[in-house]
């Protein structure tokens, strides 16, 4: 499988041919799945059609696409289980459906994935060992059907905790890959957050799971059948977030991502092509990508250029490639040593150059100089720095004012923002800034792992001493958990509030770790000085 891959909403036989020869094209060969739903292809029980999914698979097969399937749905005649809930009350019925739908499509399908981001689609009471049930029936008919075939099991977002907690109510050696579906933490990438160290803890944080939850499965692959970004938030912004989402995802060894979407369908205007067919930027993008890096890239380390805009070096179709790009607002030149190939994905036209200039923009530099090709492998193996390495440090913490001091702690707003917010003589950020409550602990200090730790806040309330408060929610092992309300008692002096806990499980579901929740921001009127993350002895 090459990781470069497409899905889209758009899969009926009548409008593939809307936007499958584009994306052959370019050289998209893998696509998520067709439409394989339970009550598609059941539609009576005992009563199976195959037509439409017969039609789907040989257009996809004449256009050189390979494709998944997706094992999901409740069938409409199901009276033992309500509509929408995973079909728990009627297994053997489920299994029925698995093992005709695999032992049909078995010449044409090998990856099969179990439910579309569970728990999303699932019953309101629903939990993740009703999930087992369905991953297990699932797993041990497909396998009965085609012992050649792989099960993946699936979570929404990067969910790690739910697929966990699978796994130990009974899914446990029943799978055969991991699905995700990765947009909020991409989400903090597109917006220049520089959340990348973020992006790339997810595949070694499922690892960390999978070790000490089902070690037989520690190293199987990991797809992102889903992932995507607006074009609502500009064009050239999807198309740049498709690179970095790329350059990353391949780097930190994932075997699959599955942009959303080819084409826009119902979801809005997430496709490489408008609805229309018009190519937007990001087709162009992906286009570049895979001429460059090839079906198969080899991911070779990573570097800092000037020690701070980050850099993804790869062996790729015809020689060394580095994807680069820098931070929001800034534009850093960078000496090489030797003339080299710049390509904006954007565009495609290619120029040669000594000295460039890197934005937030990614370039694609081809004929990587050895210098920077023998510092990419040293560091492939070493923690992914995020403003330096925190492996083993006893705390993290951030500094508000005109210029934050992050160390290992960081805001989804961004240290660019602070410098506009600044509040108290320049000290400390206000409370209502976008993103500026949202916490992200550098995962090389944290992540997965479940240790007693303190999170200390300082604060007060704004220079209006308007009433201010707001709950502290973290990532727990029982999922997101809050301690209750704190009401900041007023603006005549910094307070210090400390909570202890002991059930952390950063995981970064949604992109960030922790956050300050003011029920509707009407009590966000606060401002912050600094916050302290420290780990404790038990």
């Amino acid at each position: 499988m090459s990781p470069f891959g497409i899905g889209a909403c758009n899969q009926t036989s009548q409008e593939l041919p809307k936007w499958i020869p584009q994306m052959e094209k370019i050289g998209l060969r893998v696509m998520r799945t067709t439409r394989t739903h339970w009550s598609a292809v059941e539609p009576e029980e005992g009563k199976w059609a195959w037509d439409s999914l017969d039609q789907q698979m040989q257009y996809l097969g004449e256009h050189g696409i390979e494709f998944g399937g997706l094992l999901y749905g409740n069938a409409r005649w199901n009276t033992k289980d309500k509509p929408g809930d995973l079909p728990v009350n009627n297994l053997p019925a489920w299994s029925r459906y698995v093992t005709e739908l695999v032992n049909h499509s078995k010449a044409k399908v090998k990856y099969w994935e179990v439910w579309n981001e569970p728990p999303n689609g699932t019953g309101r009471n629903q939990t993740p060992a009703d999930y087992a049930k369905i991953v297990a029936s699932a797993y041990d008919a497909a396998k009965a059907a085609d012992p050649t075939c792989l099960v993946g099991i699936a979570a929404k977002s990067v969910h790690i905790n739910y697929l966990e907690q699978t796994i130990k109510a009974g899914a446990r050696d029943h799978f055969d890959f991991v699905v995700l579906h990765p947009y909020e933490t991409l989400n903090g990438v597109a917006d220049n957050a520089g959340t990348e160290a973020q992006f790339m803890s997810i595949v070694p944080t499922v690892r960390k799971m999978l070790a000490a939850q089902n070690p037989a499965k520690a190293d199987v692959p990991i797809i992102f059948t889903e992932l995507g970004s607006d074009a609502k938030k500009g064009a050239e912004n999807q198309a740049h977030a498709l690179v970095k989402a790329y350059s990353m995802g391949i780097a930190q060894g994932v075997a699959c991502i599955q942009w959303f979407s080819g084409m826009d369908g119902d979801s809005g205007p997430m496709g490489l092509l408008e609805r229309s067919g018009k190519p937007r930027p990001s087709y162009t993008a992906m286009a570049q990508m895979i001429e460059h890096l090839g079906q198969h890239p080899t991911p070779l380390g990573w570097v800092l250029l000037n020690g701070r805009d980050y850099g993804f070096v790869f062996q790729g179709a015809k020689g060394t490639v580095l994807c680069a790009w820098a931070q929001k607002g800034v534009t850093d030149p960078v000496e090489f040593a030797q003339p080299v190939q710049v390509v904006n994905p954007l565009t495609g036209t290619p120029y040669s150059a000594t000295k460039v200039d890197f934005t937030a923009a990614p370039l694609l530099i081809l004929g990587v100089p050895d210098a920077l090709v023998n510092e990419a492998k040293v560091n492939k193996t070493k923690p992914f720095v995020w403003g330096g390495d925190f492996t083993g440090e006893e705390s993290v913490s951030i500094q508000m004012g005109a210029t934050n001091i992050e160390r290992g702690l960081h805001t989804l707003s961004g240290s660019s923002v602070a410098e506009a917010v600044v509040a108290y003589g320049g000290s400390a950020r206000a409370g209502d800034v976008p993103g500026g409550n949202v916490f992200v602990v550098d995962p090389n200090f944290l992540s997965y792992a479940t240790v007693p730790i303190e999170i200390t806040l300082v604060v007060r309330r704004n220079q209006a001493n308007d009433n201010s408060g707001f709950k502290l929610t973290y990532e727990s092992t029982d999922g997101s958990k809050n301690l209750g309300w704190f009401t900041v008692p007023d603006n005549k002096q910094w307070h210090t509030k400390t909570w202890k806990i002991t059930d952390a499980q950063f995981i970064g579901m949604y992109g960030f770790h922790f956050s300050l929740d003011s029920d509707g921001n009407q009590f966000n009127k606060y401002v912050i000085q600094s916050v302290t993350v420290k780990k404790v002895a038990p």
